[in-house]
């Protein structure tokens, strides 16, 4: 059971990941991005082709690569936000769900085009091999506690950016009351603009961990999105640590009901949530970013 709830707390850890661009899309312009997983696996392939493209796989060159998405995901996400997706946002969440919705087929059928639906992994060198004992019968991953450590890190960093930084306060003028975050000489668009950014630099960080890990195809996206719309509603929307929270709760669920039956673990998961879905709407652990 120790070994269960271990690894679904490495797990959780990169489900983290996967919902906390989500969060803060939703905490800041409560836009619901439905394309967010392919977007995740749009940047494992770009650390893919990236890899391909500079030569034999090691460690360091992996990060390198993957560091080297990092500003065009930003940028990208920016543009997006800026030219696009700002243009959708209002009362009616309609026009925004519709937007992602194309923006996900799209992306879909690029990859479909460039790289066939045959899975692929990024080449780590063998770290995603390498194992830690912990005494005689316990062996955790080094890629997966990596994995772990970084949704840590970037949940206390987002944390810490919405309550101690003048970037953070915009965040949460505009998301409080728009109107008035204007009036006081706020430009919301481009708030909206750099909240979008800063979800696509960690979409792309779940995208590239998630290609180190196991093995992505173009049609992964609605999966990944699914889980980390799932840990941000166990959590709870607007909430960081909630959404941590959520997605261990989600991982050692699932963890659970694998060892259980092979075939019960993403069932388990998804009764999990069905579950907080009904008896707490908000959440365990809402907004508690202030």
């Amino acid at each position: 059971m120790l070994e269960t709830v271990i690894q679904g707390v490495l797990l959780g850890g990169l489900y983290t990941l996967f919902a906390l661009g989500q969060s803060l899309m939703f905490g800041v312009m409560r836009l619901t991005n439905t394309a967010q997983g392919d977007f995740i696996i749009l940047g494992a392939f770009a650390v893919i082709a990236g890899v391909s493209v500079a030569g034999d796989a090691t460690p360091g060159l992996v990060a390198m690569v993957a560091l080297g998405v990092l500003p065009v995901a930003f940028v990208f996400g920016y543009a997006l936000q800026r030219y696009v997706l700002n243009g959708t946002l209002g009362k009616d969440p309609l026009p925004s769900l519709v937007v992602t919705f194309g923006l996900s087929i799209v992306i879909q059928n690029l990859l479909l085009e460039l790289f066939s639906a045959d899975p692929r992994a990024i080449e780590t060198g063998g770290l995603s091999t390498q194992g830690v004992a912990l005494g005689d019968t316990l062996s955790l991953g080094v890629l997966p506690l990596v994995v772990l450590a970084v949704a840590l890190v970037a949940t206390a960093a987002l944390q810490w950016l919405f309550a101690r930084t003048a970037l953070g306060r915009s965040f949460r003028a505009v998301s409080d009351d728009r109107e008035i975050a204007e009036l006081m000489g706020l430009d919301a668009k481009k708030v909206y603009a750099f909240a979008t950014a800063i979800a696509f630099v960690l979409i792309a960080i779940a995208g590239a961990l998630q290609g180190m890990r196991t093995t992505v195809s173009p049609s992964d996206g609605p999966l990944l999105l699914l889980f980390a719309f799932e840990a941000v509603i166990i959590g709870g929307m607007g909430s960081f640590w909630g959404t941590l929270a959520g997605a261990m709760i989600l991982g050692i669920t699932q963890q659970i009901g694998f060892r259980l039956d092979p075939g019960w673990g993403i069932w388990a998961g998804h009764i999990v949530f069905l579950v907080v879905l009904v008896l707490r709407p908000q959440g365990l652990f809402p907004k508690t970013r202030g």
